[in-house]
């Protein structure tokens, strides 16, 4: 169905988000996206792929307090729907498969740390 496909960097997000299970907001990703995946990116990117993954259904997203370090400002968390969660499965499906397909198929371009 139109609009259930994610691609690299939307998995990253829904990633992340995870991975800072109840923590996720757009600075708390940027940072993370840097220090575990080795990405720069701009707040920009990164509200942009939070809005799309959110329309998709992917995210459901809730407004914290506000903070005096944020100048009273409050922060958008992000969380994973089940759908969000099933849509990183099947990503990861798919990546498993074709790097089953490419032992099976070119077992001379087997890449270190993978089963041969």
């Amino acid at each position: 169905m139109k609009g259930d496909h994610i691609g690299e960097f939307e998995e990253l997000i829904l990633l992340t988000v995870a991975i800072l299970h109840g923590e996720a907001y757009g600075v708390a990703i940027k940072h993370a996206l840097k220090e575990h995946a080795g990405r720069t990116v701009s707040i920009s990117a990164v509200h942009a792929a939070l809005d799309r993954l959110d329309r998709k259904g992917f995210l459901k997203s809730w407004v914290g307090g506000a903070t005096t370090e944020r100048g009273g400002r409050r922060k958008r968390f992000f969380e994973l729907t089940n759908a969000g969660t099933a849509a990183l499965a099947a990503r990861r499906e798919t990546r498993e498969s074709l790097w089953d397909l490419l032992r099976d198929a070119a077992p001379e371009l087997s890449i270190e740390g993978r089963p041969s």
